[in-house]
């Protein structure tokens, strides 16, 4: 498929249009993509074996953690489509496109959404992992946001009814909350967030509430110092040290990260002026201490991804995160990034799909220049979602508020006026949309089978963790 160039994404207001101006012209497109043309999905003939993909997926990886990976991949459908969003966005670049684009995720499934803490100390509901973040097609964050509910809904054992009924509202929470955003002022879009407390106030199911609430309070009320520190540290000497817990947690050797010890000044002091000038006087209070790797989620297991401590006085330490960046999957089928360092791109990319970003976020390079990495810190009150137990009301509300600060996200870089005319009023878009999450949810299955039937006769070694 021909590489597509970077197309601009909100327009420049040479020429001002009013929104009910754009809006018609969004619908218009529906006249060489009909939305109807959004639904289904059928694997082209030829397309590449999704074990190959994998594969050169594991490019640049820590060879020792890729069993890891696999491993956490093999355990269920759902957890093998968190992990494989290479093969998706091959598969989405060959869908129907009504040629708008927007800074997208990348990876939007349903557990890349959590909360975090604002620089304010409020705590928001946002996309929180945006490894993937490139300009491209709207449709395709939200298919693979709408899939995934598909899947998650079997993965709960809710009935196919059940799971296509979600689906189907996640859709419409997206349309009609693109419907709003065109119509809103651009400084009202960009200031637009979901507190925690909000969003937990949309679950109609008490019990789930108070859960919810007792989370929140616990992040809270949790500090990096009491918490976290006694955790992940040891004294040894003068300085703190990051306790070993292998193989999730441990200092890699010179033979595994050549030159990470004697690198790693010079890419603290690219990483310092990445940061705003006002958050460097706060950054230079500490100093740094240790660094170790630390395994996280299913898809990133293998990428170099450290834990870095810093300290500022005796009770004063800073975790940060320092995660590889690699080309985004996206790349290949929506054009390359603007930018030459990829950790820069996630944090642009952050930077204009979050209603508040964490304000360590910044971005390095190691000293060789063959590792990017972007920097934030390792946790700020961050919630995930706990899928397993709920019931199809609380799939259908946790996939409407997805949907809801994925609009918000598109509208803050796209044209929300031109996106809302394309999908309409009706639940044409809507149907469309699910049946294709539903064909493609059958299709992660099949993918799913072959990786399995790949691990057992030895193409792929898996590593399951007790």
């Amino acid at each position: 498929m021909k590489k597509a160039k970077h197309a601009a994404m909100a327009p420049r207001n040479e020429t001002y249009l009013s929104p009910d101006e754009r809006r018609a012209q969004g619908k218009a497109l529906r006249d060489k993509v009909p939305r109807e043309d959004q639904g289904g999905w059928k694997a082209a003939k030829n397309r590449r074996d999704p074990i190959e993909l994998l594969l050169e997926s594991n490019k640049g990886r820590l060879p020792q953690l890729i069993p890891i990976r696999f491993g956490r991949m093999l355990q269920s459908p759902f957890t093998f489509f968190r992990g494989s969003a290479i093969l998706m966005a091959a598969d989405l670049a060959r869908t129907p496109q009504s040629g708008l684009r927007v800074q997208a995720c990348g990876d939007a499934h349903l557990l890349n959404f959590g909360g975090f803490a604002t620089p304010e100390r409020n705590v928001v509901f946002d996309i929180n992992d945006l490894d993937e973040t490139l300009p491209a097609p709207w449709e395709w964050d939200l298919k693979r946001l709408t899939a995934s509910i598909v899947i998650a809904g079997r993965h709960l054992d809710l009935s196919e009814s059940e799971s296509a009924r979600a689906a189907t509202r996640t859709v419409r929470s997206y349309r009609e909350h693109m419907a709003d955003y065109a119509f809103m002022k651009a400084l009202e879009v960009w200031y637009e967030k979901m507190d925690l407390d909000d969003f937990v106030k949309e679950f109609e199911d008490e019990k789930l509430r108070e859960r919810a609430e007792e989370r929140i309070a616990r992040a809270r009320a949790r500090s990096v110092a009491e918490h976290d520190f006694p955790k992940l540290a040891e004294h040894h000497g003068e300085l703190p040290r990051i306790k070993d817990n292998p193989p999730l947690i441990f200092h890699p050797s010179a033979k595994l990260v050549p030159g990470y010890k004697a690198g790693y000044a010079n890419a603290i002091a690219l990483y310092r002026d990445s940061l705003r000038e006002h958050v460097r006087v706060l950054f230079d209070r500490f100093r740094f201490c240790d660094l170790a790797i630390k395994v996280v989620g299913v898809g990133s297991v293998g990428t170099i991804c450290f834990v870095a401590l810093f300290m500022a006085g005796d009770n004063d330490p800073l975790f940060l995160q320092v995660k590889q960046a690699n080309a985004s999957v996206l790349e290949p089928y929506a054009g390359k990034s603007l930018h030459s360092n990829h950790g820069q791109r996630v944090v642009v990319g952050q930077q204009l799909m979050q209603s508040a970003s964490d304000i360590f976020l910044g971005w390095t390079r190691s000293k060789d220049g063959r590792h990017d990495f972007y920097i934030r810190q390792l946790r700020d009150m961050k919630l995930s979602a706990m899928v397993e137990g709920w019931d199809v009301d609380t799939l259908e509300t946790y996939g409407k508020m997805c949907a809801r600060v994925l609009a918000r996200a598109h509208a803050r870089s796209g044209d929300a006026a031109r996106i809302s005319g394309y999908m309409g009023s009706s639940e044409v878009f809507d149907e469309a949309v699910c049946e294709f999450a539903v064909e493609y949810a059958d299709q992660n299955h099949r993918d799913y089978r072959s990786f399995v039937n790949a691990v057992r006769n030895g193409r792929i070694r898996a590593s399951i963790e007790s």
